[in-house]
């Protein structure tokens, strides 16, 4: 097995081990045995990894996504965790969303015209822009969701 395969097993048994074996059997429906393989590094389960919808299971329980991130950091992409994802969705919809985009946009404009009038963005100015373009972002996430939400 390569070192790929690896690095997942480990990120899976972390998963489970998060979860609790008990609780990860019960919410994917899988048995102590097989959730066991999922992670087991023995040359007769090296091709036998994890199903993503078992995943998505145990990610939703556990305090971390360990295998999420693992094949973040694999692919060399790095991921940020927002609380806020996990609070009830707020109400509205696609007219609320452009509200806060346009508002958010302005904030990020402000940001920008502050950082620049000197012709230098500084360290702690690029910081400041930084976090105006994630809420930004954020944003765009919650009104696409709200547009597949209305698609469907």
């Amino acid at each position: 097995m390569d070192s790929a395969g690896n690095y997942l097993k480990k990120h899976t048994e972390a998963l489970v081990k998060d979860v609790g074996l008990e609780a990860a059997c019960a919410l994917t429906g899988k048995s102590k045995a097989t959730l066991g393989r999922y992670y087991s590094t023995a040359d007769e389960h090296s091709d036998r990894f994890i199903p993503v919808d078992a995943v998505a299971q145990l990610e939703a329980a556990a305090s971390y996504p360990h295998v999420t991130s693992a094949l973040a950091e694999l692919k060399g992409v790095a991921l940020s965790y927002d609380a806020a994802r996990n609070e009830p969705a707020k109400q509205g919809g696609v007219n609320t969303d452009v509200v806060a985009l346009s508002q958010r946009f302005a904030m990020l404009m402000a940001e920008y015209t502050d950082a620049i009038e000197d012709g230098v963005i500084t360290i702690n100015e690029a910081k400041r822009l930084l976090r105006e373009t994630l809420e930004l972002q954020q944003v765009l996430i919650t009104m696409k969701l709200h547009l597949e939400q209305g698609a469907t």
